[in-house]
């Protein structure tokens, strides 16, 4: 990009207040609390907003990303040379229910959500209560746990393509399977989707919640800044178990490290940087693949070479 300047004054109407941040850290702007810096960092302003932004970067040639909750990013140290566009919770976070189903914007956090159809005693989302990331990051991933994911109550997604089109698709329609979604291949923004789920008892709900953040607690590293389960689930295999069986629990390089409670998690345990994490990667990966013939594939997205 060759004038962050110019590019920043004539995207910044198209942003909420304050939402656009020249040399942007993205280790603030992300779970993992590590990674290089962005030329620029906007949150649109609204979804007509989002489609000049859109419309001024792809005419000019300006490189731009779109990004959820940063709960499954890992910038490169290189950082990015472009615009890192977010779904923002106060502009595109809105939650409406309606009957058994749900309508929320794709900047809407998933706990939230989960919050808010407990309250309405709607069950079927308990599973995503505990996951930290956005509606919009949850349905480029297919994201689940505890044996649920978002394909299993999603009915239909709104998104925009890189010239402004708005489009709704069913739920059959996005290819969604393990961790994978159309929109990886598209490059199109999601907007919002709907969700719908069955009646229940507001307690049953709730208290299902409870148990999953007590498993939660007890067997995954929430005190130490991490992206989630690191590696996705080789088929016939569980990543952490791959990963302990060859005693790499652990492991640390530098500032990153294989960790000890749970060994499908890398944490940030001081100081890591993006390389860290990356090269510990890395060790993981060759490890298994030599004892066990089993090519660990992250699950991460990693933005930039390496």
């Amino acid at each position: 990009m060759t004038d962050i300047k110019a590019t920043a004054a004539a995207i910044a109407p198209f942003c909420a207040g304050g939402g656009l941040i020249t040399d942007c850290s993205m280790a603030e702007q992300t779970s993992f609390r590590c990674g290089g810096r962005a030329a620029i960092f906007a949150v649109p302003s609204s979804e007509k907003g989002l489609a000049s932004m859109t419309a001024f970067l792809s005419e000019n040639r300006v490189p731009f990303m779109f990004m959820g909750n940063g709960s499954n990013l890992l910038f490169t140290d290189a950082g990015y040379e472009g615009v890192v566009i977010k779904a923002g919770p106060d502009t595109m976070g809105d939650i409406r229910v309606d009957g058994d189903t749900i309508t929320a914007g794709a900047g809407a956090s998933l706990s939230r959500i989960s919050k808010t159809a407990a309250a309405e005693g709607l069950t079927g989302l308990e599973f995503a209560s505990g996951i930290p990331g956005s509606l919009g990051g949850a349905v480029f991933m297919n994201a689940g746990a505890y044996g649920g994911e978002m394909k299993q109550v999603l009915v239909s997604v709104r998104s925009m393509d890189l010239i402004g089109n708005i489009i709704e698709r069913k739920a059959e329609d996005l290819g969604l399977s393990y961790r994978k979604s159309i929109f990886q291949e598209n490059g199109e923004f999601i907007l919002g989707a709907v969700i719908r789920l069955e009646r229940g008892d507001r307690d049953t709900i709730e208290a299902k919640m409870r148990d999953l953040a007590a498993q939660r607690t007890a067997k995954q590293p929430l005190s130490f800044p991490s992206a989630g389960s690191f590696f996705k689930r080789p088929e016939g295999y569980f990543a952490g178990k791959l990963i302990e069986d060859c005693g790499l629990k652990g492991l640390r390089v530098g500032g990153a490290q294989v960790s000890s409670l749970h060994a499908g998690f890398v944490i940030n345990c001081g100081g890591a940087s993006a390389t860290d994490v990356i090269d510990l990667m890395k060790v993981v990966q060759e490890t298994v693949l030599d004892r066990f013939g089993v090519m660990l594939e992250p699950e991460v997205r990693i933005i930039g070479s390496y």
